[in-house]
């Protein structure tokens, strides 16, 4: 149930994340993408850059990495505090 949880606030603050500015419901196979990225890698620059190739691939455009980079750090903390409940 616990990764459960943890998959929905990661989705939730996926799907409100609008780096390109194409509104609601544009990035529905990307978030899909990342949430699978966030359960491989722990550290926020990769991570980050994951997302920014993630994006890149889909819509050739690229995101600023600091922009990824603010993303990746809120995932994780999301992951990462959530395994550490009890």
């Amino acid at each position: 149930m616990e990764a459960q949880q943890t998959n929905i606030k990661l989705m939730e603050l996926l799907l409100q994340w609008d780096p390109l500015g194409y509104g609601d419901g544009s990035y529905e196979i990307e978030v899909v993408d990342v949430l699978q990225a966030v359960h491989l890698y722990d550290n926020e620059v990769l991570l980050a850059r994951k997302i920014q190739a993630i994006y890149e691939f889909s819509f050739e455009e690229i995101i600023p990495l600091q922009k990824c980079k603010n993303l990746s750090q809120q995932l994780l903390l999301i992951k990462n505090n959530s395994s550490c409940e009890i």
